[in-house]
């Protein structure tokens, strides 16, 4: 994770290309795994100043790995090859650490959108729930166990949580009196050992663009040991979906603010902005109902029953938008649904939607920035794929890449295709 007192500004140094990365802007920097890259600047915590081959430009700094062989030779030092000094992939430490923190409970907890819906699924299935075993896994503070324990009759909930905050969990279950149905397991779920199957595996694993931190592979390999046959996934199903949009506000603030600041022509660096801004999406947007340039759709739609750990390195979607209104197309905006099934045949499945349409939750809805505007017509049809490669190192991160094309009605050659890949890290 960044930190603000770091120093960017180091003598060059070799680094070598962790996995393949190629950009079509002219001040971005493609290279292939392996590559020896020399970095003189850090310019900032994401995009480092390299050189390759006698072409300098931009490379983001989570696809490069410090050659530390050479560092140590330089310094009359050999590595000791006896231990694996590389970082963990799954980054448990950062993830576990933070989710062992009060302010990221506080931030779910206070999401009411999101905590409601979950006790309205237990609320609406409390009677097929009684005398059945439940495991609440990435339980956090527990209140999804609590409300089990509460508002139905289960025979036993089993609370599994990895991170520190798990020992608070215990400290609460017993202060609300379900020490006799709820039981606190501390650890991952790769490792866990549990006293038997279970009915029901209810789980809030979501991220940004539904799959970024893949907790969800965590929620499979435990379906894939625990989960009785016939049982029940909570969610059962999840569906990412898909705008064309405007974000006039954005744009203005990220990129014509350096037309003439204070009288004075910025011009120069408004490059630089949209490489340091719009090369990554942005989490945590706001959406406006009106903002949207189509009617949104589901681009990729999984199935929690028959989902494969397997089908998580890439995903693929389309998507054919009829441009409603006139407007300026400055990007995609993605969010995601998913969709509680009753424990009833024939009842009511429930749904959680973080879209703009909805109550607004903690994940709000995630910007991923063209390089510029592009007017809109209405009539026009915008049209492409959208891929979801999961990071072959770190294995939290994902890259989204968006590919599409304009066309009007009255067009009847071939339209030229746009892409734009978006990594996804911290």
């Amino acid at each position: 994770m960044h930190q603000d007192n770091e120093d960017y500004t180091n003598p060059p140094e070799e680094f070598i290309g962790l996995s393949d990365f190629t950009s079509c802007g002219s001040d971005q920097l493609s290279f292939r795994a392996g590559d020896r890259l020399l970095v003189h600047t850090k310019t900032s915590a994401d995009w480092w100043w390299a050189e390759l081959g006698g072409l300098c430009g931009y490379a983001p700094s989570s696809y490069l790995k410090q050659d530390v062989e050479d560092s140590y030779l330089n310094q009359g030092v050999k590595e000791d090859t006896s231990e694996n000094t590389s970082e963990d992939p799954w980054q448990d430490e950062e993830y576990f650490g933070s989710y062992g923190t009060l302010r990221l409970q506080l931030e779910m907890l206070s999401d009411r959108a999101r905590t409601e819906a979950y006790r309205q699924v237990i609320l609406t299935n409390s009677a097929p729930l009684k005398g059945k075993v439940v495991m609440d896994l990435g339980c956090g503070t527990g209140v999804i166990s609590l409300f089990c324990a509460r508002l139905a009759q289960p025979k036993a909930v089993y609370a599994v949580e990895a991170s520190s905050i798990a020992e608070h969990t215990e400290t609460l279950v017993r202060q609300n009196g379900c020490e006799e149905v709820v039981t606190v397991f501390q650890g991952r779920a790769e490792e866990l050992e549990l006293p038997g199957t279970v009915d029901i595996l209810i789980s809030e694993w979501m991220g940004n663009c539904l799959l970024f931190e893949f907790m969800v592979e965590s929620v499979l390999q435990a379906r894939d040991r625990w989960l009785r046959e016939g049982g029940m996934m909570w969610p059962s199903g999840a569906s990412l979906c898909l705008v064309p949009c405007q974000a006039l506000d954005y744009y203005t603030e990220r990129m014509v603010f350096w037309e003439q600041p204070y009288g004075l022509d910025f011009t120069a660096l408004q490059s630089l902005a949209q490489s340091e801004f719009f090369s990554r999406p942005r989490f945590s947007h706001l959406l406006k109902p009106e903002d949207c340039l189509a009617t949104p759709c589901d681009v990729i739609t999984l199935d929690m029953l028959t989902l494969h750990v397997t089908d998580l390195e890439k995903l693929r979607g389309q998507f054919t938008f009829i441009v409603e209104k006139a407007g300026t197309f400055h990007g995609f905006t993605s969010w995601f649904r998913v969709q509680f099934q009753s424990l009833e045949r024939d009842k009511t499945t429930l749904e959680l939607d973080t879209g703009p349409y909805s109550e607004p939750t903690h994940w709000k809805q995630t910007l991923f920035m063209l390089d510029g505007p592009i007017l809109l017509l209405g009539g026009e049809t915008v049209s492409g794929i959208i891929l979801l490669h999961r990071n072959p190192v770190w294995r939290r991160h994902m890259t989204v890449t968006i590919q599409w094309s304009i066309s009007s009605t009255e067009e009847t050659g071939n339209c030229m295709v746009q892409s734009k890949s978006f990594p996804m890290w911290r």
